[in-house]
């Protein structure tokens, strides 16, 4: 006879079996858990990297216009808020801040769907299938329209991001995503159906087989040989799907979630990159700052003497031809000069202004004296110490090299929807102290830095421009008419047209005498108080308003322009210019610079420089 356990241990058996049959559940729950819900498209919450589809994809079947209809009136409504960069700064708000930009009323830009909504690397992609004539010329105009818009919003970053486009390595993984996001939209409307079970248990399986091959695969190169048959297997599903009479309002509000996120994602993504474009084109590379820095330390060294190798008296006489550049850049200053000096004939009367600020003072001064351009004469003048001795009250202290705006404008001739983008370069607020720089001087011409000049510009000393003051380029593509806000209530004619700064002829005696400097003057009480973005902006006014009446429109063969924002220019006519001005953000010292109109800047830079080699700095 087997005896029994005690009573004691018969207590303590029962509170264990409690404990293993807990554990036990512990571990089956999970496990059904995963098992019956391992579908993905019970929850809307999705990883925001895959929300990438085109809403061009869905062609809908007759049953399915009103979902479309619908979807299109959401696609006119307003994105969401940007996401915030930094602390309290967006990056929305940072491209509103940057200067040197000023958009023209009337800007009509279409809606942001428009805009954002698709990838321009895959406007090709999209419609592959059809052969129509009238669909290829409606893809065509459509195509015009994002790039009119996305020049409107972004500027030279919109041509440089479709000059630098390259082939898409993810375009069937995208293909993929767009087929998972419309299945997953209609499974739970076809689950509840009625007679639909296949079709459930179909679309259920195909989702499964595109999470999987997603989840291994980035890039179209990783995926499986097979993945062909199975995305025409999830096309066929969907096409069921869309025949069935499911619930709309359920669908719409899962793909109004996907186009959401999507075009917020897309938005987002197009400004930082505009935000980051801008930033590379206005910060100075870092080999270019190594350069400046090293001919600074160098000049300031006990043993180095003054660099000054001609007569202060020299640079003060009439008779020689006198170039005035501005200039914060040692070697888009120095490219200047020698392309003009190895243009040239004649030399030994070239004389040279660069004027810099008292930042890059030393290092210009070191640069020049180190390099010899021929017989002509280089005079480095310190801006901020010229302009702490001048008479002259309330006017801008620090140096202002020219400005550059994007115009965007409207003509009464043109329909409602259409305006058209300009590019402008004007004077600066530094450019109004010419006289008071070069008390002397009769004559001047002034370059600015991103010029390069390829013919002899001597004739320039011989053209009489009568009772003008400022020889330039004409610019008719915008008249005095379409800056009217800008130009407020002062006394202009409408039709005249702008000019551009780059390459100008200035008859100082004519300007003393017209009182040009103390016009701008007055003028500028306008704007004295706005801030120094509102400083720099005025200089668009300032510019056109000062010289009104005053301009001699120079031929219009002289110097050919947009070579920093425009690269359909034709370069045989690059090389029969006389001077090319490189105005736009990307200057040819950048790596964002226009490939190929590099060369012609790159040709007249100093070779063998000891301190260009220190600073890796090679052309």
């Amino acid at each position: 006879m087997k005896a029994s356990a005690p009573p004691q241990a018969r207590r303590r058996r029962g509170p264990s079996l409690v404990v293993l049959a807990l554990v036990v559940c512990s571990l089956l729950v999970p496990v059904a858990f995963l098992f019956f819900f391992s579908a993905g498209y019970g929850s809307d919450d999705r990883p925001q990297e895959e929300f990438a589809f085109h809403f061009s994809r869905l062609r809908p079947d007759k049953e399915s216009e009103e979902v479309q209809h619908q979807v299109d009136e959401f696609r006119e409504q307003p994105i969401p808020t940007i996401p915030e960069i930094g602390t309290q700064t967006t990056i929305q708000d940072s491209l509103s801040a940057v200067p040197k930009e000023i958009i023209v009323p009337p800007i009509l830009i279409p809606p942001p769907s428009v805009l954002v909504g698709v990838n321009y690397s895959q406007l090709s992609l999209h419609h592959t299938e059809s052969n129509d004539t009238d669909d290829r010329g409606k893809r065509f105009r459509f195509s015009e329209e994002l790039d009119r818009a996305c020049q409107i919003e972004f500027g030279s970053y919109c041509l440089w991001s479709i000059e630098r486009r390259e082939f898409m390595k993810d375009a069937i993984v995208k293909r993929l995503k767009d087929q998972l996001f419309v299945a997953r939209s209609y499974y739970p409307s076809i689950a509840k159906l009625q007679g639909k079970e296949a079709l459930a248990r179909e679309l259920k399986q195909c989702i499964q087989e595109h999470e999987k091959v997603l989840s291994e695969s980035i890039v179209d190169g990783d995926l499986p040989s097979s993945i062909a048959k199975k995305m025409e297997r999830m096309e066929q599903a969907i096409a069921q799907a869309r025949g069935s009479p499911v619930d709309c309002n359920n669908v719409i509000r899962k793909l109004r979630q996907i186009l959401d996120l999507t075009e917020a994602e897309i938005h987002f993504h197009q400004v930082q990159s505009a935000f980051l474009y801008y930033l590379g084109v206005h910060t100075m590379p870092k080999s270019m700052h190594c350069l400046t820095m090293r001919l600074t330390v160098e000049y300031l060294k006990p043993l180095t003497s003054d660099p000054d190798g001609f007569s202060l008296e020299k640079f003060d006489m009439p008779k020689y031809r006198h170039y005035v550049i501005f200039s914060k850049h040692v070697l888009a200053a120095s490219v200047t000069v020698n392309s003009t000096v190895m243009s040239s004939e004649v030399t030994e009367d070239m004389i040279f202004h660069v004027v810099t600020d008292a930042l890059n003072y030393y290092a210009m001064k070191l640069w020049f004296s180190r390099h010899s351009f021929k017989e002509a004469a280089i005079h480095v003048i310190n801006y901020e110490a010229v302009i702490s001795e001048s008479y002259l009250r309330n006017i801008p202290r620090e140096l202002f090299l020219s400005e550059e705006f994007r115009v965007s404008v409207h003509d009464p001739d043109m329909p409602p929807t259409k305006s058209r983008m300009e590019y402008m370069s004007l004077f600066s607020h530094s450019h109004f102290l010419l006289p008071e720089i070069f008390k002397n001087l009769k004559k001047v011409v002034l370059l600015d830095d991103d010029v390069v000049v390829q013919r002899d510009l001597a004739f320039l000393w011989d053209l009489d421009m009568g009772e003008k003051v400022n020889g330039a380029m004409s610019f008719c593509g915008i008249k005095m008419g379409h800056l009217r806000k800008y130009l407020g209530d002062n006394i202009y004619e409408a039709k005249s047209c702008a000019w551009m700064s780059g390459l100008n002829v200035i008859d100082l005696e004519k300007w003393r005498e017209y009182k040009v400097t103390d016009k701008y003057l007055h003028l500028l009480e306008q704007y004295q108080d706005e801030g120094p973005t509102a400083l720099r902006a005025a200089a668009l006014p300032l510019s056109l308003l000062t010289f009104q009446n005053l301009v001699y429109h120079l031929d219009d063969s002289l110097t050919l322009s947009a070579l920093g924002y425009n690269y359909k220019i034709d370069t045989d006519i690059v090389s029969r210019t006389a001077s090319l001005h490189y105005n736009g953000k990307r200057k040819p010292w950048l790596d964002l610079g226009i490939t190929a109109y590099k060369k012609y800047w790159w040709r007249f830079l100093t070779k063998e420089e000891q301190y260009m080699n220190d600073c890796n700095l090679h052309p």
